[in-house]
């Protein structure tokens, strides 16, 4: 099974869509699963229900991150390198979907009490995240498969 399909059935047992993406990539990241879940608990639905930035977005860069981050040297290359790396992430993500903002994917400000309800009562999180999750593990997936 590929990461994305991963991320999507971790995503379907009711994991939050960076835990999602973060967990697929767990072990190439240098972390177990469960570690992975906890750091990502907080970035779900654009951090928190906030609306802003897509979790599976969120949980892209932390695997990005993990990989190509800080681990000794030259700090500013180090950054440099991750930087690039997540700008070209997002480049990938909002050529597909137009944005990388929660509230815009869902078409709903979530961070609103009486908007969430009626994303949940409209099922949103499960009819559109899943897209969301495997599109953003599919371009990590090739991400990380090229040089």
């Amino acid at each position: 099974m590929d990461k994305s399909e991963t991320a999507v059935q971790t995503f379907g047992a009711g994991f939050n869509c960076a835990q999602a993406v973060l967990g697929a990539f767990a072990s190439e990241a240098g972390l177990d699963a469960d570690t992975a879940y906890a750091i990502a608990t907080g970035f779900g639905a654009g951090l928190a229900y906030r609306g802003e930035t897509c979790g599976a977005v969120s949980g892209a860069v932390m695997v990005l991150g993990l990989r190509y981050g800080w681990r000794g040297g030259d700090i500013a290359e180090s950054r440099d390198r991750t930087v690039e790396r997540v700008r070209e992430f997002i480049r990938r993500f909002e050529g597909t979907h137009g944005t990388i903002l929660c509230q815009d994917l869902l078409g709903m400000d979530v961070a609103d009490p009486a908007a969430l309800c009626k994303a949940r009562e409209r099922n949103l999180f499960r009819t559109l995240c899943p897209r969301y999750v495997r599109d953003a593990a599919a371009i990590l997936e090739d991400m990380l498969g090229a040089p």
